[in-house]
């Protein structure tokens, strides 16, 4: 279905692993690698399991646009400076 989307022109994707959304239990970076592989003009931005900067980190050094950082934030466990500073 994505193959459709990239050929009309889509330029950014959010992708979320709705098994790790709110779990503050990691990201999905094979995931993420994937799509990014597969579709290498795409931004993709990760959405589920964001814990901490080494989430953020992990996710920009495999090519990730941006990413959603909801849980994290809210419980505390990430500021939003330590977001933006990734």
């Amino acid at each position: 279905m994505l193959d459709h989307y990239v050929e009309a022109g889509a330029r950014h994707l959010l992708c979320t692993d709705i098994a790790r959304d709110g779990m503050l239990s990691g990201p999905n970076v094979d995931l993420y690698t994937s799509l990014h592989a597969r579709y290498p003009r795409i931004g993709v931005q990760a959405s589920g399991g964001i814990r901490h900067a080494d989430d953020l980190a992990a996710l920009r050094e495999i090519g990730c646009a941006g990413a959603i950082t909801g849980k994290a934030l809210l419980e505390g466990a990430l500021s939003i400076e330590e977001a933006l500073a990734c």
